[in-house]
């Protein structure tokens, strides 16, 4: 499954840290995410990330291009709801297309963790 890592300026420490607390399980998928977000987390953790353009220069569309060719299975989004952002019809887009795609969105840390321990229990499951 490819796996979409975007965070808002605020945000990209608490993704880094979502990520290094589950870098053995997202270690074995393939991973994309917007420039700047992308970057860090290759240089902090060590992931292999593909990297778009950063958010506010066309990573959230190129993403969302992604998602309508149903190539992404997952978005983990760090979004800041307490900032103005100058891409918002972007971020609104992007959702959308989460919502038309039926692709899974987890927009804050307490979510992703929900997805992220089910997704790894279901790995560990012997059915």
């Amino acid at each position: 499954m490819k796996i979409a890592l975007i965070a808002h300026d605020n945000f990209k420490k608490s993704l880094i840290a979502f990520c290094r607390k589950h870098k053995a399980y997202l270690e074995a998928q393939d991973l994309v995410g917007t420039g700047t977000t992308a970057r860090l987390i290759e240089s902090h953790i060590g992931l292999k990330v593909e990297k778009c353009l950063s958010g506010p220069y066309g990573g959230d569309q190129q993403i969302g291009g992604m998602i309508a060719k149903e190539e992404i299975g997952l978005v983990v989004f760090f979004r800041d709801p307490l900032t103005a952002q100058p891409h918002e019809p972007d971020v609104s887009a992007l959702l959308r297309l989460c919502d038309v795609h039926n692709i899974p969105c987890a927009t804050n840390k307490s979510t992703a963790e929900l997805v992220f321990k089910a997704l790894e229990h279901g790995k560990n499951k012997t059915d």
